[in-house]
């Protein structure tokens, strides 16, 4: 089937969803998400958004807390853009519904946490991320030209590589039309050709082995970008949360997700302690449990190669019941079914990969290098973030860039710049067998996500890096044969996005030769502010 529409986007998180209300005023919109409509990693986002809403707070600190975890590589002008717009987000979040924490005095709850030298933290206790998802799907719901298609997985972009002869041109810059989408219902593939497309596929936490990510977290959006010549930049830049719960069975290696316990619980005075219940972040950085969270993740994965142990403990014991409970209930009640209780109980903890700061190249109007492709939230590279993500800025950069997007979108579509072509093709399935032996597929899987684990995780090497991309290979030549003669799946199709992804990761690794924000590496301990100050690059040309 072929969907003609102005705007298609493709996820459903706080990127996708505040772009859609924004288009919509405009042009009728369509988004297509693989699960359903809640499930993001928006979802999940237990701290909060960042914003200047205090006396003793102002732009320039923000500005200067987030440029200094970022490690030099800040887009100072990007920086500017979504500190200075944060507090009339916060002020539509809160016109369509979003019920945010709030004081006795009726004044917001403002939190403090790593990295910021103020309290900017607005949030909805420990789940401002779902409260935020289901006050922009209530919106959403209440405009009739935005169509919202549940198991819906983007396969791929259509560009002029797709366009059939003699329309197909070969112009040096190349042109975005819409997606070949995947209905997972009814395993079909329908064509979904649009005047603007917006990316906001969330992140790439499931490429490695122990992540804070939901099981959506494959990257599709990286892979579709990378794969339709998109320039991307900093992929080696994957932030590791430093406390996730750790569970015995995280050695069990189809584990999946980690229970994330929020850089908020640090910012209310929790201290991270070794077994022997002594503290360790005063060796490593002057700011403690409230260093950036690189930092943070470092010296934990330092303590315990030293001591051999599994876990270090968060304490936030020091503070009464009633405050632990009504600050952070969904901790509290899921650290309860695991039989710890915080509020007598240290938290065991480990860091996990949680956030990629790179991704698909936009301006500061969302547009990547292929025209009329737009990237919001976790899947594209703004500059905000650099070399490493202040907590609590990545919804604040979703719902701001995503607000740009969608006018530079209508210029674009008044201006005639979208011009559709001729000879747009449905898509042709040629495969004829049908993907029965899962072990195949689970056995890839895991071996994608064991080798970024272990040799491009928190701290990496030559060797390591080396290692990874020579059995990426291996494993991107099986997948590639699976695929081309495999029955479309979801299953399927995510494996064909992690390898892009584990690749991207490590290749992007070992250009950098450096050690910089979210980048360690043993063979380049320091920084070299004159040979790398600057993004890595990746582009796909053999398109």
């Amino acid at each position: 089937m072929i969907y003609k529409t102005d705007i298609l986007v493709i996820g459903s998180g706080i990127a996708g969803l505040r772009f859609a209300i924004e288009a919509s005023k405009f042009a009728e919109v369509f988004i297509v998400t693989k699960k359903n409509k809640a499930e993001s990693n928006t979802n999940y986002a237990q701290g909060g958004i960042a914003s200047v809403l205090s006396k003793d707070d102002n732009f320039d600190l923000h500005i200067n807390d987030t440029i200094s975890a970022g490690a030099g590589l800040c887009n100072h002008e990007a920086v500017e853009l979504i500190v200075r717009e944060g507090p009339a987000e916060i002020k539509n979040l809160i016109e369509i519904g979003t019920d945010f924490s709030k004081r006795l005095n009726g004044s917001l709850d403002l939190a403090k946490e790593g990295g910021h030298s103020r309290s900017r933290i607005v949030h909805s206790k420990d789940l401002t991320g779902k409260e935020i998802e289901h006050a922009l799907l209530r919106k959403i719901s209440e405009i009739n030209n935005i169509h919202l298609l549940e198991n819906h997985f983007a396969i791929d972009l259509i560009t002029e590589h797709n366009l059939l002869s003699p329309y197909r041109t070969l112009s040096s810059k190349r042109h975005c039309w819409g997606a070949y989408v995947y209905d997972i219902k009814n395993s079909v593939v329908h064509t979904f050709i649009s005047k603007c497309t917006l990316l906001s596929t969330g992140g790439l936490g499931q490429a490695y082995l122990h992540t804070t990510n939901p099981g959506i977290a494959t990257g599709d959006g990286f892979s579709m970008a990378f794969r339709a010549g998109a320039l991307m930049a900093n992929m080696e830049f994957v932030q590791f949360h430093p406390t996730s719960l750790y569970e015995e069975k995280m050695n069990n290696k189809s584990r999946t997700t980690a229970f994330l316990i929020s850089e908020a619980v640090r910012g209310f005075g929790a201290k991270l302690r070794l077994k022997d219940g002594s503290e360790f972040m005063h060796k490593y950085d002057d700011r403690k449990e409230l260093a950036p969270r690189d930092i943070v993740a470092r010296a934990i994965d330092n303590e315990l190669k030293k001591s051999g142990e599994e876990f270090v403990y968060l304490d936030l014991t020091t503070k009464t019941a009633s405050e632990i409970k009504s600050r952070f209930p969904h901790i509290y009640s899921k650290c309860m079914e695991k039989n710890i209780d915080i509020t007598k109980d240290y938290i065991p903890v480990v860091p996990a990969a949680h956030y990629a700061c790179g991704g698909v190249v936009t301006d500061l109007s969302g547009q990547t290098s292929i025209q009329n492709l737009f990237a919001s939230g976790e899947v594209s590279m703004t500059g905000v973030h650099g070399a490493n993500r202040l907590a609590s800025n990545s919804l604040l950069e979703a719902l701001v860039f995503s607000k740009y997007s969608a006018i530079q979108c209508e210029k674009q579509i008044k201006n005639s710049v979208t011009k559709i072509p001729e000879g747009i093709p449905e898509w042709v399935d040629t495969s004829t067998i049908s993907t029965e032996e899962r072990v195949l597929i689970s056995q890839s899987r895991r071996e994608i996500r064991e080798i970024l684990w272990e040799y491009v995780g928190i701290v990496r090497s030559n060797e390591r890096l080396n290692r990874a991309l020579r059995r990426c290979d291996i494993i991107y030549e099986e997948i590639k044969n699976m695929y081309n003669m495999s029955k479309l799946s979801e299953e399927i199709l995510e494996l064909r996005n992690l390898i892009d992804v584990a690749y991207l990761i490590s290749k992007s690794a070992l250009i950098r030769k450096e050690s910089r924000g979210l980048h360690y590496t043993l063979d380049y301990l320091e920084k070299d502010d004159k040979n790398w100050l600057k993004p890595t690059y990746m582009q796909n040309l053999n398109i």
